[in-house]
């Protein structure tokens, strides 16, 4: 009794971001890994805009960067488990050498009008090598934090962090590439992911702890083999965060496509960061409020608003309502993250926790990729505004997945742990 009421005592009623910030040793992440990350937000739509600059085709535009999104959503989770078993330096250093490397050979190739196969031959390292700093910084915050009561609240900051870059990286690839020159978005990609992966990784201090070799047992060994993917919950979550993924894509070219067909090429980035900003406004306001209902409930009903709102998305045809709808839509999108990643807390032990986040990003990237190819084609060959159906295509059947098999979103025997009162989570309703 008296254990509980001293961490009762302890333990905000109401964590916030104040108090996140001042997490020992925070800063000394959050700063080079919001600098590294940057990139990630800048190459779709840098591709895309490159590649329809070199072809005149939205199509093999959208298929070079699809092909970038599955290489890394193939990737991806390779590079989380090195990381959780070797360490993140480890991975990071030649990991984002290779990336710019990959990634100037693209820009040439797409400037020198090689074949689409070519495109496509230097697109899969472009993707694979793509560096997972998002999953590395929350990997980081599990560390620090070990599932204090802010740990939904560093997820909730890191939507926010994501959201961020995804309202700025637009912008400025699309600046560059329409104002300066159509390669110069890709170029400036490659050299912030050297810059600014190398210096995240030379936080060496803050990183997830590695056991070293010949410390574990054999019992020990065996479990740090076992992929996250093993998990069922977190088969679950990346259905939806592949649905989250085709809002990300079919938005991306769609937009591209819709202001090029008003003759306002220029306002692709400001449409693509008004949905960012609805997205990062919601993912604050989630990280604020101390919520009481479970985060399995939080992400069905917004992943609901989600479907809901992207199925409007193809009925819009007017500039002012669809920057209207768009903002809607992104502040339904950081909801499902935020819980999603708040979720892999619950359900993934810490050894295995930076490899189900790289499954979740990589599941965003694939989505992505297949909605950038998908709304590239239908914009092609259908009418003007078809892609804009992909987003729907992507979350409705996903919600209808998170609905059946929602009870595998709950950690066994979490509930028994909780109730006899160790540690500091607060009790939950278990819906």
């Amino acid at each position: 009794m008296a254990s509980t009421v001293t961490t009762e005592q302890s333990a905000p009623s109401r964590p916030g971001y104040g108090q996140l910030l001042r997490t020992k040793g925070a800063w000394a992440f959050l700063v080079p890994g919001f600098a590294a990350r940057q990139p990630f937000a800048m190459l779709t739509i840098s591709i895309v805009l490159l590649v329809r600059h070199t072809t005149g085709s939205f199509g093999a535009a959208g298929a070079a960067a699809a092909v970038t999104g599955v290489s890394m959503a193939l990737f991806a989770p390779c590079s989380g488990r090195l990381a959780d078993r070797h360490g993140q330096r480890a991975v990071l250093m030649p990991g984002v050498v290779v990336h710019a490397a990959a990634g100037l050979t693209l820009t040439v190739l797409a400037l020198a009008h090689a074949p689409l196969w070519a495109l496509f031959a230097a697109a899969v390292p472009t993707g694979a090598s793509v560096p997972q700093v998002g999953p590395m910084v929350r990997a980081r915050w599990g560390t620090r934090l070990k599932g204090s009561p802010l740990m939904s609240t560093a997820a909730a900051f890191e939507s926010v962090t994501d959201e961020l870059t995804f309202v700025v990286g637009p912008l400025l690839a699309t600046a560059l590439c329409t104002t300066v020159t159509p390669w110069a978005g890709l170029v400036t990609e490659a050299a912030l992911t050297l810059f600014g992966g190398l210096l995240f990784a030379a936080q060496r201090g803050t990183q997830p702890p590695v056991p070293p070799r010949g410390t574990l047992t054999e019992a020990d060994e065996a479990h740090a083999r076992v992929s996250a993917l093993r998990v069922p919950g977190v088969r679950v979550l990346i259905v939806t965060f592949l649905g989250i993924g085709s809002v990300f894509g079919g938005m991306q070219v769609s937009l591209a496509a819709f202001t090029e067909s008003i003759g306002e090429p220029g306002l692709n980035g400001v449409l693509y960061g008004v949905f960012a900003a609805g997205n990062m406004i919601s993912g604050v306001v989630c990280g604020a409020v101390a919520w009481k209902s479970s985060p399995r409930r939080r992400l069905m009903v917004g992943y609901a608003g989600l479907a809901l709102t992207t199925s409007a998305l193809w009925t819009v045809h007017s500039l002012p309502l669809l920057a209207g709808l768009g903002l809607l839509v992104g502040m339904c999108v950081a909801p499902a993250l935020i819980t999603g990643y708040t979720l892999v807390e619950d359900l993934v032990p810490a050894g295995a926790r930076t490899e189900a986040f790289t499954w979740l990003t990589g599941a965003v990237a694939l989505g992505q990729a297949a909605a950038v190819t998908v709304a590239g084609q239908w914009e092609d060959r259908l009418w003007d505004g078809a892609g804009f159906l992909v987003p729907m295509a992507g979350t409705v059947p996903a919600l209808a997945t998170i609905l059946v098999l929602r009870s595998l979103l709950v950690a066994r025997g979490r509930n028994r742990t909780v109730a006899r009162g160790v540690g500091h989570r607060e009790p939950v309703t278990v819906d």
